[in-house]
């Protein structure tokens, strides 16, 4: 016996849930009896598939939704126009008129719909909220290492000025001392003259006492000397030194200590993008002046002419094709030379935050550092020689070095003399860098390293994780030579400035790699090395000519 058929007894009909069903609507997917179907049969506005329950599809052929106003049925079309699937009773009563459509081609489409969503959830919108959750993580993580750095910079300043004020006072006590000691001498002498001549007046007078008592009033042995005691001797006048304090109002000790800038919390809505070609951010708009203005000329006698490097806003270190590193003011005198311990021909300098000269010498494979003028080796390799450098917002030393065999190339990191991190790959383990020794090199204000390489044709930025951020290489517009970069130098507002040495022109990027404009004016050629002041004014080394040229272009 058919099992569907025994069963049969068990059950009622859908409709009136009394009688025993005989049909079933394979339609709506409902159990009929005898009575209840005639009556399903009524409504006419839909085709129904009515037959004998035991030949019932196990599965049904559709999956209608069933109704939520009547559910005693499915809902076999979808009204477009109130967006909700319906059955045919709610058609006829409460979407007479609306235009609609198959109810299951709306539903696939709607599943269609979802599960695009659900892709684009977990393959790109799930993954990079999560990745910037770790970004957050990994600056929570570093955060106090970093203010601690910040602190102890403020510490080791406060000590140095403590130490040059100690120096002062005590420099003007021995002053003071030198000054009484003086001032004593001369009473000292005043007050033995006095001495001698009061005396002598004594004996004068004890002399005329004895004359008088003796009634020898015309003694002839005796000779006047009050013409000479009336003439008294001129008197020493002093003017005491007088101390006159510098009583500087709080804005301007704060002005001569230095001053912290301010924590800047924003929210950027283009700070997060998602990892697509169509989510590229647009680039800020910056305060860039039409026509830059060329302010100074500075002639240091090299030739060839390398680098520059700040020390204040009035005072630049050089170096070029000579064993002597050049202070110059921006009047244009030599202040100071250094020889290099060696004699070989520095190939890059740099100034460390505390103002001290760094340099490297890559025939001896070392960096080394000028404290008080004497030199200091800090940093001494082995199989790999030191080309470019620069002094990091934390007082790290940032070097590019090349094998032995100028086959590897790579970013250090140290912290004195210990090394503290290398970048050399991407996340594929490709090299980031040509193996070529130019690579002039500095830090970002945001702490992106970023690389000028001359021979890849490249700016290459990684973050200060050594993750590589972007390549900039170059501009369409430039179409006469390869772009060509040699120096690289960074300002206040994160942008990125290179010198293209064969197309004779700066080009100025955007932290995010994002070209702005190009600097063709001020006279300037042979471009090389660059450097920026606090005020963004910037620093350009011209190598064939061994001029250093000051440009104003904010």
């Amino acid at each position: 016996m058919d099992p569907r058929t025994s069963a049969q007894d068990l059950l009622v009909c859908d409709l009136c849930q009394t009688a025993a069903l005989q049909s079933h609507c394979e339609l709506c997917q409902i159990n009929l009896c005898k009575a209840c179907v005639g009556e399903h049969l009524s409504d006419s506005s839909v085709r129904h598939i009515v037959v004998p329950y035991k030949h019932r599809k196990t599965t049904p052929s559709v999956n209608y939704p069933k109704c939520p106003n009547h559910t005693q049925r499915h809902c076999e079309v979808y009204c477009e126009k109130c967006d909700i699937p319906a059955c045919s009773i709610c058609i006829s009563s409460k979407h007479d008129g609306h235009y609609i459509s198959d109810v299951l081609k709306k539903l696939n489409s709607k599943t269609e719909s979802l599960k695009r969503d659900f892709k684009e959830l977990e393959q790109r919108i799930y993954p990079t909220y999560k990745e910037i959750e770790s970004d957050l993580q990994s600056e929570k993580f570093n955060l106090e290492a970093r203010y601690e750095t910040l602190t102890t910079a403020v510490t080791e300043h406060g000590e140095f000025l403590h130490r040059e004020i100690n120096s002062i006072v005590n420099k003007q006590k021995s002053e003071i001392n030198q000054m009484k000691t003086k001032h004593l001498t001369v009473l000292n002498k005043q007050g033995n003259e006095m001495k001698k001549i009061t005396s002598e007046v004594e004996d004068t007078m004890l002399g005329l006492k004895k004359i008088l008592d003796s009634n020898d009033v015309l003694a002839s042995a005796y000779i006047s000397r009050n013409a000479e005691f009336i003439n008294l001797p001129p008197k020493v006048k002093f003017s005491l030194p007088i101390f006159s304090p510098h009583h500087g109002n709080k804005e301007q000790l704060n002005q001569m200590f230095g001053s912290l800038s301010a924590l800047s919390i924003t929210t950027d809505e283009h700070g997060y993008t998602m990892k697509t070609p169509e989510a590229a951010s647009c680039p800020p708009i910056q305060p860039l002046i039409d026509e830059p203005e060329l302010i100074i000329t500075i002639d240091t006698g090299y030739d060839p002419l390398y680098s520059v490097s700040r020390l204040s806003d009035e005072e630049i270190w050089t170096c070029g094709e000579d064993k002597i590193m050049k202070l110059y003011n921006l009047q244009g005198q030599l202040l100071k030379t250094i020889q290099t311990k060696s004699g070989n021909i520095p190939c890059d300098i740099a100034v460390t935050r505390s103002g001290d000269l760094v340099y490297t010498d890559h025939d001896t494979r070392t960096v080394n550092i000028v404290k008080n003028d004497q030199i200091q080796e800090v940093i001494r390799l082995q199989e790999w020689k030191p080309y470019y450098i620069c002094s990091s917002s934390f007082g790290d030393l940032l070097v590019t070095m090349l094998n032995d065999d100028d086959t590897q190339s790579k970013v250090v990191r140290f912290s004195g003399s210990t090394e503290k991190q290398t970048i050399q790959f991407d996340s594929e383990g490709v090299p980031l860098y040509s193996p070529d020794f130019f690579k002039y090199i500095t830090e970002n204000r945001n702490l992106n390293i970023c690389v000028a390489d001359c021979k890849a044709s490249a700016v290459i930025v990684v973050n200060q994780e050594g993750v590589l951020k972007f390549k900039y290489t170059g501009h369409p517009s430039i179409s006469k030579k390869s772009f060509d970069p040699l120096g690289i130098t960074t300002d206040s507002r994160s942008q990125i400035l290179t010198a293209d040495h064969y197309n004779g022109c700066l080009h100025i990027l955007n932290q995010d790699g994002q070209f702005l404009r190009f600097i063709r004016s001020c006279d300037v050629g042979d471009l090389c090395g660059l450097c920026i002041d606090t005020t963004d004014n910037l620093f350009v080394t011209e190598s064939d000519s061994g001029k250093v040229k000051k440009i104003k272009y904010m």
